[in-house]
């Protein structure tokens, strides 16, 4: 057993605060593939904990342990310490392409196949969702039983119950809304809709080790109505926002949470943002919010000066491309003025920084673009301090722009290294790695085969070049080379 591990797995469940286990004989375990800190500052993962929870499971979680090179022993649930292959069902949450590599590890901790072919009835039956089932879950077909697309709260309770009472449980999972059996079937099924009337979720767990550090997260709406053609939430399961009423939001904060949390993927669009969020300071609340749009922030100023009264210290928009061409092409609402707008407005209310997110590699981009984000963001630097977060784009399924290709690891770096040349000493340049980029955008593109690509390269070591043996030849690779 990992001594230090679960030390530190003690400790943690010690200082969480809010949902209560309650043991019982319907056990099952919801296992996220990422450390601690990311598992319980993802909202979905923490909402279906409760909806489980409510209908009378008795639900532990398990996470992939901060170093699983060091863990030693059998990995083991937070709640009572029960090793993960002893439970009858496991839930996986999957946020994104690159948490698969965790999920295996996890399932080799854990002594279970990571195979579905190679398990038996004496292992735990695996269902998998999250929000990676929005976009596209097929790379994760070869060690799954089942899957539940979209929305899953309405459908996860009598998945679950069939997983723990019936034989043919995979019958059951085939008629849900949402639910795939890929061994049955090839290719997706449409997403799931959850009734309006679930809304909205929320967390009941607050730790201090979240990454969303002792803070409640609330979804203050769903959806998205905007058409930004890069992204996976613009395929919203209603065609547009689902709102959720600022009374009904208040309701559900519980006091012992001294953060909150709005979650939603155009939070920033909700009308009554501002009074929401000037309540809950003064309730004397901590705020968070995700997904600031920087039209929404110039037009409406209070946003940025209650976010700031709430303990925010870095003020951050999203850009997402270099250039207001490309801003264009990509259906990006965001102009220069409301990005020059939100530096005032940093510099007014004395944040530490303006953060602005933005991609590298988009479609039809040149060097020239970049050279147009250098001096815009000295312009912007003139004002208030800048960093910039930067991600090279990724095609991914369910967008428009899922046959635009990736634009490769050299160029995405000769862009990269332009831009911090060109700011240099003028504002903070924060990238993601252009390699792993190339293999989330072979994952995105991709299907069983490259999943048990993927295996391979995490059975080899898991390196980078590991990735790019295991993914020649795959299908995925052959369209983005094409593409590119």
């Amino acid at each position: 057993m990992c001594v230090e591990g679960l030390r530190q797995l003690r400790a943690r469940r010690s200082d969480e605060r809010g949902g209560q286990f309650r043991p019982g004989p319907r056990r099952v375990l919801l296992l996220y593939p990422s450390p601690y800190r990311a598992a319980m500052s993802s909202l979905g993962f923490q909402w279906i904990h409760s909806v489980l929870s409510d209908a009378g499971f008795a639900v532990e979680r398990a996470v992939l342990p901060d170093d699983p090179d060091a863990w030693r022993g059998p990995l083991v649930s937070i709640e009572t310490e029960t090793p993960v292959s002893h439970f009858p069902v496991i839930g996986v949450s999957v946020a994104y392409e690159l948490e698969l590599a965790g999920l295996l590890r996890c399932l080799e901790l854990s002594g279970i196949p990571a195979l579905r072919e190679d398990r038996n009835e004496g292992h735990p039956r695996i269902l998998a969702g999250g929000p990676l089932t929005f976009s596209n879950p097929l790379p994760l077909s070869p060690f799954v039983d089942a899957m539940l697309l979209g929305e899953a709260e309405e459908q996860v309770v009598p998945a679950m119950d069939a997983a723990l009472t019936e034989d043919d449980w995979l019958s059951v999972l085939e008629g849900l809304p949402g639910g795939l059996v890929p061994s049955r079937r090839e290719g997706l099924v449409p997403v799931a809709k959850a009734s309006d009337a679930l809304l909205p979720a929320r967390s009941r767990i607050v730790s201090p080790h979240a990454e969303l550090s002792n803070m409640v997260l609330i979804e203050g709406e769903r959806g998205c109505h905007r058409q930004c053609t890069f992204c996976v939430m613009r395929r919203s399961t209603n065609g547009g926002m689902r709102l959720v009423d600022p009374d009904r939001l208040l309701e559900l904060v519980p006091d012992y949470a001294p953060r909150v949390g709005l979650v939603g993927a155009a939070i920033s669009d909700h009308p009554k943002l501002v009074p929401l969020l000037a309540r809950l300071v003064e309730a004397g609340k901590g705020l968070g919010i995700s997904s600031l749009r920087a039209d929404r922030v110039a037009l409406k100023p209070d946003i940025a000066r209650l976010l700031r009264e709430g303990g925010y210290s870095t003020l951050t928009v999203a850009s997402d491309a270099a250039s207001q061409r490309l801003r264009r092409e990509i259906a990006k609402g965001t102009v220069e003025r409301h990005l020059l707008r939100c530096a005032e407005l940093a510099h007014e209310h004395r944040y530490r920084v303006l953060k602005v997110y933005m991609m590298v590699g988009v479609p039809g981009e040149t060097d020239a673009d970049i050279d147009e984000l250098v001096a815009f963001t000295r312009e912007l630097a003139s004002i208030h301090p800048v960093a910039l977060g930067i991600a090279p784009f990724v095609p991914k399924f369910a967008t428009p722009l899922i046959d635009a290709g990736f634009a490769g690891q050299k160029l995405v770096e000769h862009r990269l290294k332009r831009l911090r040349r060109g700011l240099k000493g003028a504002a903070d340049v924060r990238a993601t790695s252009a390699r792993w980029a190339w293999v989330e955008a072979v994952l995105a593109q991709g299907g069983p085969a490259e999943g048990l690509a993927l295996r391979e390269a995490v059975l080899a070591g898991g390196r980078f070049a590991d990735y790019k043996r295991a993914f020649a030849g795959t299908p995925a690779l052959s369209r983005l080379e094409r593409a590119a």
